[in-house]
């Protein structure tokens, strides 16, 4: 019995190649389709650690003089370490920024930046604080009272109430966006379902054939269902590597200030889920379309 069924699983294999047109345009539309929930599904991950972690915490940018003194500035950036609550300081010298910038430029797009000579942009400090003051409308007045009233400092971008920012991400993710990517679940199931299926109307006539000479529906059956789950499983890997190769290109673009933030790839359950779905709806698809 063991032996029957490895050789039906062997032939599930050699099936795919019994019929490469139908099963190449399979896998094309298996791994499209994955593919595009998986980058809809980073894009939510990483707005979501963007909004959703950023309960409690204030961000401001200092923003130099494009003349100011360096020397100066580095021994302001220096006292900074001293401000009560403050978690992170990320520093940019113009040269520092200008270089990340037309990195990130040349990475994603190979924009041709040799043209720029001296940098444009003002040296730059961002500042992450974790404020726990019982009266913050004062705290982040005298927090503005102190920055401004640096020398050479041009103007400040402050973000004081992330936290309200993060409860209407946290409510929305929960009640919107959580619902839309369980509904893209089931889309991404039946269009990889549906293309199965559909990649079996060539082989009706070998089924037909089977069960005239008398063979069993599991004999019928189990090749199939094989060949289902492989379709989904390399599409699903497929997909998932692209993905990947996508996000190594694309995971530096916002790394310049003040932003200043990586993109991440997905969670090791979330790809999991990625492959896992195809291959399950490859069976289910399979089976369903040899029962009928």
């Amino acid at each position: 019995m063991v032996g029957i069924i490895l050789r039906l699983f062997s032939r599930g294999v050699r099936d795919m190649a019994a019929h490469p047109l139908a099963q190449l345009f399979t896998l094309l539309a298996v791994t499209l389709a994955v593919f595009l929930a998986g980058l809809f599904l980073m894009a939510f991950v990483n707005l979501d650690q963007a909004l959703g972690t950023a309960r409690g915490k204030a961000v401001y940018q200092v923003y130099w003089h494009k003349d100011a003194d360096m020397k100066i500035v580095r021994s302001q950036w220096q006292g900074f370490s001293h401000m009560p609550w403050l978690v992170d300081v990320r520093t940019y010298t113009p040269d520092e920024a200008l270089k990340t910038l037309t990195g990130n430029l040349a990475s994603v797009g190979g924009v041709d930046t040799s043209w720029i000579g001296e940098s444009p942009l003002p040296a730059t400090a961002v500042l992450t604080f974790e404020p726990r003051p019982k009266d913050m409308d004062t705290w982040h007045e005298e927090t503005m009272a102190y920055l401004s009233g640096l020398p050479g400092v041009q103007r400040i971008g402050a973000s004081p109430v992330r936290d309200d920012l993060a409860r209407a991400w946290n409510v929305f993710s929960r009640n919107v966006m959580w619902p839309v990517i369980g509904f893209l679940g089931l889309v991404l199931s039946l269009v990889v379902g549906n293309t199965i299926k559909l990649s079996l109307v060539s082989r009706e006539t070998e089924i037909e054939i089977l069960h005239l000479v008398g063979a069993r529906n599991w004999y019928i059956r189990l090749p199939l269902l094989i060949t289902g789950g492989l379709q989904g499983l390399v599409g699903g890997l497929l997909a998932t590597a692209l993905l990947w190769i996508t996000w190594a290109q694309i995971k530096n673009v916002f790394m310049f200030p003040p932003v200043s933030m990586q993109l991440s790839f997905l969670p090791v359950e979330q790809v999991a889920m990625l492959v896992a779905v195809p291959v399950v709806m490859g069976v289910v698809s399979s089976w369903i379309a040899v029962k009928r």
